[in-house]
């Protein structure tokens, strides 16, 4: 994301421009873009226009709009993001008080304003904005005739291709036959890994499987990728991690990123901070529980006494459109920062957010033990 202009005063009210580069923006986008703030852009809007001869006609034109936010929508499939308000500075065109949907487009400016920008809007903005804050690490969760492709940053894990190849089983006699429908199951994963994925920008490509799929694919796509000479399959060799899934369904994803052995060879990818800290956290609550908790009452309550060592927090929690409850949430962050302790902000994107998400989205590692957490009535920290 690119930031244009960037005005924001003391009491944290102010106007930022900016250009969406890529997917993964919008997803940030519709974490900084709250019912009330007002969002100008160019947007198409179809008209009416009365003709020489008296007769009206519509026609869509390119104007520029200022609307106050009353609904944000991000679809996930289709990478869309719209934004519905109504439009509070009149034109030619659009009376005060009309509604309309802007949808962001890739490369096409905006302006955002906001009341106030608090710490969870800024340092959103401050990472998005970075220059490397792309997707570096690739999976390939395959089984015999499934496979599915996903990319990995720490915002977003998403699947960008799905292969479904009919490999049956081998009955006595058909060896050929199975090894000619293998040959063109693994063929059609090396097609969309080189179509669907940028290699140039990825550290890490893990291939996992049950059982020897994914040994006798990567065996297949470095033979391919020699026999056709293409060079930036080649090049991910040494780049790809060989790991063991139970199947080669979207949800092994989880069992893949919290094997240890993984551990090391992410440790310089984005995705991996995240990953850590929730297997660390899931390891202190077997082993530790009284220095764990999750849910908003239990790590609220260990906020006001300082005993959060890290604050793992889904980003859907501040998306929320009560404001008071909204303020809480970023009150639980300053606090944990500013007693020194570590904040992770989960994307609901990513499979661990999604993880995040299945025990109420927000957790805790806490310094010292609090084993009144136990006992503690589930109103008493609200």
């Amino acid at each position: 994301m690119k930031i244009l202009h960037k005005s924001i005063a003391k009491d944290g009210e102010g106007r930022v421009k900016l250009i969406a580069t890529d997917a993964e923006d919008l997803w940030h986008l519709y974490n900084l873009i709250d019912v009330g703030n007002f969002v100008k852009a160019t947007t198409i809007r179809k008209v009416q226009r009365e003709t020489d001869t008296g007769s009206s006609e519509s026609e869509r034109l390119k104007i520029v709009l200022t609307i106050e936010v009353a609904e944000v929508d991000f679809d996930s499939q289709g990478l869309q993001l719209r934004i519905k308000g109504r439009n509070v500075v009149e034109n030619s065109y659009v009376k005060v008080g009309a509604f309309h949907t802007i949808e962001v487009e890739l490369h096409r400016s905006f302006e955002l304003t906001k009341s106030k920008w608090d710490v969870i809007d800024l340092d959103r903005l401050t990472a998005a904005s970075e220059p490397t804050a792309g997707a570096d690490v690739a999976a390939v969760i395959m089984q015999e005739g499934l496979a599915n492709v996903c990319v990995l940053s720490n915002s977003l894990s998403r699947f960008v291709a799905r292969v479904e190849s009919n490999v049956p089983r081998k009955p006595a006699g058909a060896a050929f036959n199975k090894d000619k429908s293998k040959s063109k199951f693994f063929d059609l994963v090396y097609r969309a890994i080189k179509d669907k994925l940028k290699l140039d920008e990825l550290k890490v490509v893990i291939l996992a499987s049950p059982g020897y799929v994914k040994d006798e694919f990567f065996k297949f796509m470095n033979a391919e990728a020699v026999r056709t000479d293409e060079k930036s399959m080649i090049k991910i060799k040494p780049k790809c991690i060989l790991a063991h899934s139970s199947s080669g369904h979207k949800h092994a994803l989880h069992e893949v990123l919290a094997n240890p052995a993984l551990q090391s060879r992410l440790a310089d990818t984005k995705a991996a901070a995240e990953v850590k800290a929730l297997e660390t956290f899931f390891d202190i609550l077997k082993s530790q529980p009284d220095r764990a908790c999750y849910g908003p009452p239990h790590v609220l309550y260990a906020a006001d006494l300082g005993a959060i060592q890290t604050l793992l927090i889904s980003d859907s929690l501040f998306r929320n459109a009560d404001v008071p409850t909204r303020e809480k949430y970023v009150g639980v962050v300053d606090v944990t920062r500013s007693t020194g302790g570590d904040v992770h902000i989960f994307s609901a994107m990513h499979v661990t957010g999604e993880q995040l998400n299945e025990m109420t989205g927000i957790a805790a590692i806490l310094r010292f033990p609090l084993q009144e957490l136990e006992d503690m009535d589930f109103d008493q920290a609200l």
